[in-house]
């Protein structure tokens, strides 16, 4: 929105043109998000906590998340606010990955609102019925990847990337890219909201994973920097990168107040809709194996749910002590942050080797 503004502005001071540049645009995004973040978050949780839209945890889980019982949640709707502040103040609104990537983003949130608001507000222990969730989800997902297709200029745009393979490039139909779209987003999705069970555990890959592939977005709508690398130039997809600054900032922003011990949850309006966005975003950037090695942490959270609820069905005995996979070491004695710390610290690793792919190709 504000480019506008300094487009006009340039006719009377030339010097306002620097807030073209993408890279300021995007530090101004990290800072706008951090700013509303920090403003917007104290009112939030009492507000939170005086009409007691608190926590439930589960009696079966571990002992110590007993206490957390009453901590407000829904607090994922702190950082869809200053994403999209910031996203519409700093983006480039004539871009169509701009407004793919942001309702996208807010679709999923609302899907999510609608499920904690039946938990915590209507006491449904069921929330959103599950096929009406995944339903919406698909709707969202398939919606995303057909306008993605349709609008599409070159196949570059539709291919599959292997990495460190830069001779691997598949092109995809429009029927199966809409399919593998479909998946990633979704999956995603669900992914980050299996993930965040502690405090601060699911927010920090996000930030990282999504810094990440604010990067990948810049580098691969630069013509000089993508012919450098050897990928793929896609016009366009670089103004991503003010989107995934405002992951960022929204991300450490809320941090602040979600780390352990947690003054606030995020909440499924929060964890939908921040997988979504890692999807939706490794989409638009054609990274999507990259995302599945950085955001490791989430994959791994999967699919112990996967193979704990195959194993007891199969053969009647667990894999994990529970699933998902953080519960398992919370259960075999780790406390709550060393499990954080260490699945940060994994993050960072396979952040940088996502990162590595650029170069060793």
């Amino acid at each position: 929105m504000l480019i506008w503004l300094v487009e006009y502005l340039m006719q009377f001071e030339p010097g306002f043109g620097v807030f073209r540049y993408l890279t300021l645009r995007t530090v101004l995004s990290v800072l706008t998000a951090l700013v509303i973040s920090f403003i917007v978050g104290p009112s939030m949780i009492r507000k939170l906590s005086r009409y007691n839209i608190g926590q439930t945890v589960r009696d079966d889980g571990p002992e110590t998340h007993l206490e957390k019982a009453g901590t407000p949640t829904m607090g994922g709707a702190l950082i869809l606010v200053a994403i999209s502040i910031s996203t519409l103040l700093w983006a480039d609104l004539g871009n169509r990955y701009t407004w793919v990537v942001l309702l996208t983003t807010l679709l999923f949130g609302v899907i999510g609102w609608v499920d904690d608001y039946k938990k915590l507000v209507h006491k449904d222990p069921r929330g959103l019925i599950a096929r009406y969730k995944y339903f919406w989800q698909s709707v969202g997902g398939i919606a995303a990847a057909v306008f993605l297709v349709y609008t599409a200029t070159s196949p570059a745009e539709t291919s599959l990337n292997v990495p460190f393979v830069k001779e691997w490039v598949f092109e995809m139909s429009p029927l199966l890219f809409v399919v593998f779209t479909y998946f990633v987003i979704v999956g995603t999705s669900n992914a980050v909201n299996l993930t965040d069970g502690l405090d601060g555990l699911a927010i920090m890959p996000t930030v990282l994973v999504g810094g990440a592939l604010g990067l990948f977005a810049y580098v691969t709508g630069h013509s000089e920097f993508a012919s450098y690398l050897l990928i793929d130039y896609l016009p366009g997809v670089g103004e991503i990168a003010v989107f995934c600054g405002a992951i960022v900032g929204a991300g450490l922003g809320f941090l602040w107040f979600n780390t352990y011990p947690a003054s606030v949850f995020m909440g499924d309006v929060g964890a939908l809709a921040l997988g979504a966005a890692l999807g939706i975003v490794a989409v638009c950037v054609r990274q999507e194996l990259i995302l599945f090695i950085m955001g490791g942490v989430f994959v791994m959270e999967t699919v112990s749910v996967i193979l704990q609820v195959a194993s007891f069905k199969l053969t009647g005995k667990r894999i994990f002590r529970m699933a998902p996979l953080h519960h398992h070491f919370e259960l075999k004695g780790w406390p709550e942050p060393r499990v954080i710390v260490r699945f940060w610290i994994i993050t960072v690793i396979l952040v940088l080797v996502g990162l590595a792919s650029l170069k060793l190709r």
